[in-house]
């Protein structure tokens, strides 16, 4: 047998595993919706609070910069800082890492921006967040967030992709302050994700209603708060650059239609076959992003720095 037929082999036992869990789990779960809903409410809850592996790519690999760390609740937040002047924080999505957004820092730093990374509780080199590893909330990404921002200063601009958004309008909503934003590919109104979720994992309205309810208990928030488009009128809102790919297979492009609609000061652009990660190096949407950021430069002044 050669090498092309073995891996087609081991493909497919790999595939034929995968459906045959799914399977499994879709019956556990149709059994649980009929008989013990609070029992599969518990397990979708688990599920739904659960950090998916890092897709990130080998090349996703980030300059040292300066080291630092700071506490949300006793538990250690680790991030990067490099250059000088107006800061503008890259903020990563679920299951991401703040060396995706590798492709802002280089084209940041010679518009003379202080950039700042961190990875959020539960990711990359931070610490387990409250419900141990693997496991955090909305509320906690925004916690983490909130504390970078309280050592390093006020938000010329944040950029943030995925649900790195949702974390971020959270911290708004809490009086954190911020000159622009950009998100990317964001995903604005969760209550479609969890009946989406649902339908996957084979429960129905009795299951997800108890994981609705445990997840808002878990994040302190009724869900709600995290419908960006319904709670813009609660802050301030600054110049917003939303860019989303209509075939993005993670998040809803109609998350950004309608993010766009009801922000008084918004920008979408739609990009093709970008997906949901190539976007985050496409070269053409970092410098978008990157000169929507620095438009906003006017009375600012800051020093030019190389990444190494």
């Amino acid at each position: 047998m050669g090498k092309a037929d073995m891996s087609t082999q081991k493909s497919t036992i790999v595939r034929f595993k995968e459906t045959a869990k799914m399977t499994a789990v879709r019956t556990a779960f149709g059994t649980l919706e009929r008989l013990a809903p609070g029992l599969g409410g518990r397990w979708a809850e688990r599920l739904w609070l659960t950090v998916p592996p890092y897709r990130g790519r080998r090349a996703d690999v980030i300059p040292p910069g300066e080291p630092f760390t700071v506490t949300v609740d006793g538990r250690r937040v680790a991030g990067r800082t490099w250059g000088s002047g107006p800061v503008v924080y890259l903020v990563h999505g679920w299951g991401g890492q703040s060396a995706q957004l590798r492709a802002f820092l280089d084209p940041l730093l010679a518009a003379g921006h202080r950039v700042v990374t961190f990875d959020a509780l539960s990711h990359g080199d931070s610490d387990p967040g409250a419900l141990g590893p693997r496991r955090t909330t909305v509320t906690e990404m925004a916690a983490a967030l909130e504390a970078v921002a309280e050592k390093h200063g006020p938000a010329h601009a944040i950029i943030a992709h995925s649900l790195g958004g949702n974390a971020v309008f959270f911290a708004l909503r809490r009086g954190l302050r911020a000159g622009r934003l950009v998100f990317l590919a964001p995903m604005t109104q969760p209550m479609p994700y969890t009946a989406i979720f649902a339908a996957t994992l084979g429960f129905d309205h009795r299951v997800r209603a108890r994981m609705l309810e445990r997840v808002a208990r878990r994040a302190g928030v009724p869900w709600s708060a995290f419908d960006i488009p319904s709670q813009v009128p609660d802050i301030a809102p600054p110049p917003l650059l939303t860019v989303h790919d209509p075939n993005d297979r993670e998040t809803r492009y109609a998350d950004s239609v309608a993010l766009a609609k009801a922000w008084p000061d918004a920008e979408l652009v739609t990009v093709q076959d970008l997906g949901h990660w190539r976007l985050l190096r496409d070269p053409a949407t970092v410098a978008r992003a990157v000169g929507f950021v620095t438009a906003g430069n006017a009375g600012t002044t800051g020093g030019r720095a190389a990444a190494g």
